[in-house]
């Protein structure tokens, strides 16, 4: 189906049909319904080729996930690209997703869809302290929005999760229900979120605490807890992501030991599958859906040619309570012991 058909079916110029279905306020408000009604009539597909060439824009937007060959199965990146790719969608907009190794072939990946002009803007996730992508970016005056903070000193457009405030408020319940030794199993230095997340567990913490950085997964989480047992004894951990923690109560039963009666464990994301552990796992929800769509909605605006450092958000996360964390074992000791000498001391006589 053609603009043309349009055209002569209305009376009206091939020209006049095109920007009224573009959207041009030159169109009157009346011919440009008459179109749009002929063309959804006739099912009018337009032919994208020649739209993206007048436009100059390529009508797409990229997205350059840091993982390695068949390591593309992060349940956090999944959640996000389910939430980005309708988002993309309703504002017409494709999404061309691709993997790279951090380092050189990550940099090789941005330097090739920036110069290529395969995608009109950039989504960019997990950032780093320094964060060699994001000084590139903002080099080449590229669109981009990041899911997260960076010590990049120039402006440039974020979403992030207030990690540091969560991580303190889990470490202050964990103080509550009385424990002392609080380790923390993090996410490597080298990420923005696990500065953020350490930020909060050592300000609530007051003194030093056992302290492991791994890269986020359920291998090095049930690793890093095997080595917390055997050298630190904490009664209680919090992790840095869900997946971290899922190793970690695996650990645990490996050890003889169950979590929330044991060992305290409270995870970070509320992934899915945190309902489904044994026990359920406690952890920090942040709204990745939501933040998912933020993230296009401020991305389309940077296409269009807003200020980076009006673009700027910093939002709160929740704990969501679960079976794995609780008083540690003596406190539950002594309350039996209390509860059971109450109980004795009012036991009528025989």
């Amino acid at each position: 189906m053609s603009l043309a058909r349009i055209a002569r079916t209305l009376g009206l110029s091939v020209t006049t049909v095109s920007r009224a279905l573009a959207g041009y306020d030159d169109v009157a408000a009346g011919t440009r319904a008459r179109v749009e009604a002929e063309a959804q009539r006739i099912d009018y597909r337009p032919n994208l080729t020649a739209r993206r060439l007048r436009s100059g824009r390529a009508e797409a937007v990229g997205m350059i996930l840091p993982v390695g060959p068949g390591q593309f199965d992060d349940p956090f990146f999944m959640r996000m690209l389910s939430a980005i790719g309708p988002a993309l969608d309703a504002a017409g907009l494709d999404l061309l997703v691709t993997t790279a190794r951090p380092g050189a072939d990550e940099m090789r990946a941005y330097r090739r869809m920036v110069e290529s002009r395969k995608v009109d803007g950039i989504l960019l996730a997990r950032t780093r302290c320094h964060d060699e992508r994001i000084a590139y970016l903002i080099d080449q005056q590229f669109p981009f929005v990041a899911h997260g903070r960076s010590l990049e000193p120039r402006p440039f457009a974020f979403v992030d999760i207030d990690g540091e405030a969560a991580c303190r408020a889990a470490t202050e319940r964990l103080f509550g229900f009385g424990h002392t030794s609080i380790a923390l199993i993090n996410a490597l230095p080298m990420y923005m979120f696990a500065r953020h997340r350490e930020a909060g567990w050592r300000a609530a913490l007051g003194t030093p605490g056992a302290l492991r950085e791994v890269e986020p997964s359920e291998e090095t989480g049930f690793q890093a807890m095997q080595d917390l047992l055997a050298r630190e004894a904490p009664t209680a951990v919090l992790c840095a992501t869900d997946r971290i923690a899922v190793g970690a109560l695996h650990a645990l039963t490996h050890a003889g030991l169950r979590a929330g009666r044991d060992v305290s464990v409270i995870g970070y994301d509320d992934l899915p599958l945190a309902t489904y552990t044994d026990p359920p796992l406690t952890t920090i929800a942040q709204p990745i859906e939501r933040a998912a769509r933020r993230l296009v909605e401020m991305l389309l605006a940077r296409i269009d040619g807003a200020n980076p450092a009006t673009l700027q958000e910093v939002w709160p996360a929740r704990l969501i309570a679960r079976q794995s964390d609780g008083p540690p074992p003596a406190m539950k000791t002594e309350n039996t012991t209390r509860e059971t000498h109450h109980e004795t001391t009012h036991c009528p006589a025989p």
